[in-house]
């Protein structure tokens, strides 16, 4: 496991560290929750108005980002929407259409860090505003070791109430981030945060290392102001091109993790650094 191969390779004598990711635009190119709109429409959770309305969304966010009350509406929107959806079904269209959506939209330039931070000896982890039902099959699938994200409330019917429980956003990530180092005895000061939005500022200054990739404007100022590098990610790669073994879980076992809602630690995949990438990446950020 990922987990286990990180902390073979860490020098004991030194605190644990950790990357921290946000997701959206910065390790995938789109939204991960709106991504899969149209699986939750032949799945019959929404109907076509609603597929447009959070094509819209999405649209909007690619193109412009999206500020904090932006992020609220969607928010307020989002969790309307869900209220009454069975969350084994969720999981369960996840897990089924999660390869053919998620994958074609990896950021290599995401996936070459995620192997660098791991071969150096470092945790992974996810840090997502999306709900944990979409988050943790995607962290499973990059090879995170842990994954931080909403969580909705459930009813007694197994359904969404349309009330959120824990909301990763803003200032709740910092905490989270605080919250692990201290559970997990990483060295903030050493760690590394990635995010493309300037809602995660919190986050990227409570680490050593913050980068603003993909940056909103809000993000490239404060950037610009805190001498923090900014990186451009912008080549979406299957992770079957790079890793010519890699293989997607049969689908009982996608299905087995989403329902038990597992952290990403359980199966991560083991990934060695590629040199030649990494030099690209050192080109890359020199021009930066």
């Amino acid at each position: 496991m990922a987990g286990t191969y990180a902390r073979l390779v860490e020098n004991h004598s030194m605190p644990r560290t950790a990357a921290f990711f946000d997701l959206d635009k910065t390790v995938i190119a789109k939204s991960s929750t709106l991504t899969f709109s149209k699986s939750f429409y032949q799945g019959g959770l929404i109907n076509r108005r609603a597929v447009l309305r959070t094509a819209y969304i999405q649209f909007v966010f690619l193109v412009g980002g999206a500020d904090h009350d932006q992020m609220e509406r969607m928010r307020e929107y989002l969790s309307a929407l869900c209220k009454g959806w069975n969350v084994s079904q969720v999981k369960e269209l996840v897990a089924e259409t999660l390869h053919e959506l998620i994958d074609p939209i990896i950021y290599d330039e995401a996936a070459s860090l995620i192997e660098e931070h791991h071969a150096a000896g470092r945790d992974v982890v996810i840090v997502s505003t999306s709900g944990a039902e979409v988050v943790e099959p995607i962290g499973e699938m990059l090879g995170a070791d842990r994954v931080v994200a909403t969580r909705m409330v459930v009813g007694d019917d197994g359904c969404f109430t349309g009330e959120v429980e824990y909301y990763a956003y803003g200032p709740t990530k910092a905490e989270a981030v605080r919250e692990l180092a201290e559970s997990e005895g990483y060295d903030l000061s050493r760690c590394y945060a990635y995010s493309d939005s300037a809602t995660d500022v919190p986050m990227l200054e409570s680490v050593g290392h913050p980068y603003a990739v993909n940056p909103d404007r809000a993000l490239r100022r404060e950037a610009t102001a805190r001498d923090w590098p900014i990186l451009l990610f912008e080549k979406p790669v299957r992770l079957k091109q790079r890793l010519p073994g890699f293989r997607m879980p049969p689908r009982p076992a996608l299905l087995a993790v989403a329902a038990v809602g597992a952290a990403a630690a359980t199966a991560g995949l083991v990934w060695y650094t590629n040199r030649r990438r990494h030099s690209a990446l050192a080109d890359r950020f020199a021009r930066i």
